[in-house]
């Protein structure tokens, strides 16, 4: 479908939109400390009813409101107070009279007909200041009010031609073509009205009638002149309009740059461009720097450190005290090393390691104690938590804390007195852990390894520290055979990396290859990682346990595995998924059965697929992947928020009779997830750039991949040498017509009635590539034959 782009939007009197934007996250400034609207002061236990906060929602009913605005309006703070806040907010939006629009937000339902016009705050004749958002409700889109009912829900846009609203109330998502979507963008929050369906068990469609919630609106986009304005075609693939900007809109942006579009006015007419102006300009579309800026603001990550957060970092003494020492467990006369990557700056982790008089070792886990430096309340703090996480693209790091900490104080570089916070265990030459104890500790390291190094030390018996280095992998590998035994599941992803050169210009790609040192780290973190779940977990008997934040990995939907097995039965494996088999044994055999083939990759990956999302929370769900049934982070609190909040919660059960809020713990692990599924899509972008760089090199040459990928319009190809992957248009294939056999992945030849099926390895050429896309278009040669 084309771009709509018939001239600027329809002005000011366009949708309204929710004064909810990411400014308004925040409680105004005369609402800290203190109620300012109806809902009276002080508010406790027992006073807090269904009509003070309907009255609240209803005098500002295009306003969002979270947990944490609506406590302070009521003057809520105690724990139960909250409770019941959380308690009447679900019961209403069940009722119809709230919208729930995101984990901690709601939005008074303009459509609420249960109460009465005064409660409501509509006039007499039932319109009022928000009748007017239901009557542009009508006009917007040529909404029909004499079609069927209503419903809200979130915006997941397909493709260029249509989106699907998900919704709670509707068992199925409702298909929206783009032109009745009111120019929402995924994640947005919207009312969309049902079409009658012209068949039974028909897929339910509608229209969007109005827009609740913008998650954004600011878009990242490539500028093209015409004579005194521009349009900016959005990067977003999905994107199905281009933002129309006027002349006074254009900054010093030029034809081709990169830049960021605010978007000032949304047109009703659904035939016109939304109208923005340019707020940043990146450069010349295709730079190293203009991609790599553009992908940071596409996925809202930050460019720098507010002034006074550095500011605050920096004013941080760097002196420890004896007062501090005298609080924490001294380790600094015990052997004491870290092992990172070679380049790395930030060293979160060191291990130390003695042989007690009873035969058994002594391994301390000591983790940089961030803590210590980053106090509630303070401007870093909220900062950190606002990241949530570091970012690590392709050429940089983008770091949750400023360098001052990262790679300074909370650094455990060599010959250093550090603080740490540490699980020590007492272990045995089977690998059984005997005691253990968490605290806070002081250590010195003596040694910074990289893997490299460690690695070498491994394989020869020789070097710095080779009894120790050499006993942590010994227990190690006892470690993880105990994890495997237990059902942990053996799939490792693969990792890409690139050498750049000064410019940023890709010189050489990589697989990075995990070896006994990245592996001997990882068992000690995930073992200490679950000790601390456990100790929190069983630090109160009963059912009321104490808050706490895990890291937690549901088990596999029973019909996708049936539908991987089905698949990997294709390919040769005989994968039993049924009910009450045992799963995680399954999974490993095809791990084993698949490595160093080409379709290892394929059906890994699908696999992985097939699980659910890790995240986190405060609920103690276990993981899946590791067999685990209580699993925290707590290892790398430089980058992560969550870490953090694990160390805080531990120091505080163990000084004290407390129990955190287990509902705004929830609320940051909620967003601490959000924030990662960002990271982790920003770092995709970043490489699948750079992989389309790379490749740009080699326009012309014929390589060997797998298919991994198949949809009605071409296959996609994933090149082994280097991991990129392109498509091979069908309507290429020159020697018949192929049409898609989605039920069996595979293409069949009209004709010659020639298969290609999905994990086939196949020889392509390099056809082109295009950097401002992302895109790499393959020349299929020939398919290689099946042993």
């Amino acid at each position: 479908m084309e771009r709509k782009r018939r001239g600027p939007g329809a002005g000011k009197d366009a949708a309204p939109r929710s004064d909810s934007r990411r400014k308004d996250s925040r409680a105004p400034k005369g609402e800290r400390g203190g109620s300012r609207g109806r809902g009276g002061r002080g508010q406790n236990a027992g006073t807090v009813s269904r009509e003070v906060l309907l009255n609240i929602f209803s005098q500002e009913p295009k306003k969002v409101f979270t947990y944490r605005q609506l406590h302070r309006r009521l003057g809520v703070n105690d724990k139960e107070g909250r409770e019941e806040v959380f308690g009447l907010l679900k019961k209403m939006r069940k009722n119809g009279e709230l919208i729930h629009l995101q984990e901690d937000a709601y939005i008074f339902n303009p459509e609420f007909k249960g109460s009465s016009s005064s409660e409501r705050g509509f006039d007499r004749d039932g319109r009022g200041e928000r009748g007017s958002s239901r009557r542009d409700s009508d006009r917007f889109g040529g909404a029909s009010r004499r079609g069927g009912p209503t419903m809200v829900g979130k915006v997941d846009l397909a493709n260029g031609r249509h989106a699907y609203v998900i919704s709670e109330d509707s068992e199925q998502d409702i298909r929206v073509p783009v032109e009745r979507l009111m120019f929402a963008m995924a994640g947005d929050t919207v009312r969309v009205q049902l079409r009658k369906s012209r068949r039974p068990n028909e897929r339910p469609e509608g229209e969007v009638v109005e827009v609740l919630h913008r998650e954004r609106e600011e878009i990242v986009g490539r500028l093209e002149m015409s004579k005194g304005f521009g349009f900016v075609v959005a990067d977003m693939k999905r994107m199905y309009f281009d933002v129309f900007v006027g002349e006074r809109g254009l900054a010093d942006a030029q034809h081709g740059d990169k830049v960021l579009v605010k978007i000032t006015e949304w047109p009703e007419d659904p035939n016109k461009s939304p109208t923005g102006e340019i707020i940043r300009t990146f450069g010349p579309a295709g730079e190293h720097n203009a991609e790599i800026h553009a992908i940071m603001a596409e996925f809202g990550l930050p460019f720098e450190f507010p002034e006074k957060v550095e500011q605050e970092a920096n004013a941080i003494p760097d002196v420890i005290t004896k007062e501090e020492i005298a609080k924490r467990r001294d380790f600094r006369d015990v052997t004491t090393f870290t092992i990172d990557p070679a380049d790395a700056k930030d060293f979160d982790d060191a291990l130390s390691v003695r042989q007690l008089e009873n035969g058994n070792w002594e391994i301390g886990v000591h983790i940089a104690d961030v803590t210590h430096y980053v106090q509630p309340g303070t401007r870093l703090e909220k900062e950190a938590y606002r990241r949530a996480t570091s970012v690590y693209l392709v050429d940089r790091t983008i770091p949750m804390l400023p360098e001052r900490l990262s790679n300074g104080l909370c650094s455990l570089r060599p010959n250093e007195d550090k603080l740490t916070f540490s699980v020590v265990f007492e272990i045995d030459e089977n690998a059984k852990v005997h005691e253990y104890w968490i605290g806070r500790t002081i250590i010195h390291s003596d040694r910074r390894f990289a893997y490299e190094e460690a690695q070498e030390v491994i394989e020869t018996g020789e070097g710095d520290y080779k009894e120790e280095i050499l006993k942590l992998n010994e227990l190690a590998k006892k470690f993880k055979d105990k994890r495997f035994k237990n059902g942990a599941v053996n799939f490792e992803t693969i990792e890409v990396k690139f050498k750049l050169d000064e410019n940023g210009k890709p010189l050489s790609l990589y697989v990075k290859e995990r070896k006994d040192a990245h592996k001997l780290i990882e068992e000690f973190m995930l073992l200490a990682n679950k000790y601390v779940a456990e100790h929190v977990y069983k630090m109160r008997k009963g059912k009321n346990k104490l808050t706490m934040v895990y890291r937690t990995h549901g088990a596999p939907d029973p019909e996708k595995l049936m539908n991987f097995s089905l698949f990997a039965r294709k390919f040769g494996y005989k994968v039993d998924l049924e009910e009450g088999k045992d799963i995680s044994k399954e999974l490993n055999k095809l791990a084993d059965a698949t490595e160093g083939k080409p379709e290892q990759s394929v059906l890994q990956n699908l696999a992985i697929r097939t699980m659910a999302k890790a995240k986190y929370s405060t609920e103690e769900e276990g993981h899946f992947g590791l067999a685990f049934a209580h699993y925290s982070h707590f290892t790398s609190p430089i980058r992560r928020y969550p870490d953090m909040m694990a160390h805080r919660l531990i120091d505080q059960y163990n000084h004290a009779q407390y129990t955190a809020e287990k509902e705004e713990y929830e609320e940051r692990c909620l967003h601490s997830s959000d924030m990662e599924k960002r990271a982790a899509d920003a770092e995709r972008a970043s490489i699948k750039f750079k992989q389309v760089e790379y490749i740009s090199g080699f326009i012309g040459q014929q390589f060997k991949g797998i298919v991994s990928g198949l949809t009605d319009w071409g296959m996609y190809v994933e090149i082994e040498e280097n991991k990129c992957e392109g498509m091979v248009r069908l309507a290429d294939l020159q020697d018949d017509f192929y049409e898609l056999d989605s039920a069996n992945y595979r293409i069949i030849g009209q004709n010659n009635k020639r298969i290609i099926s999905f994990g086939d390895e196949v020889i392509v050429e390099v056809k082109a590539a295009n950097v401002l896309e992302r895109t790499i278009d393959l020349e299929l040669i020939d398919t290689v034959a099946k042993k």
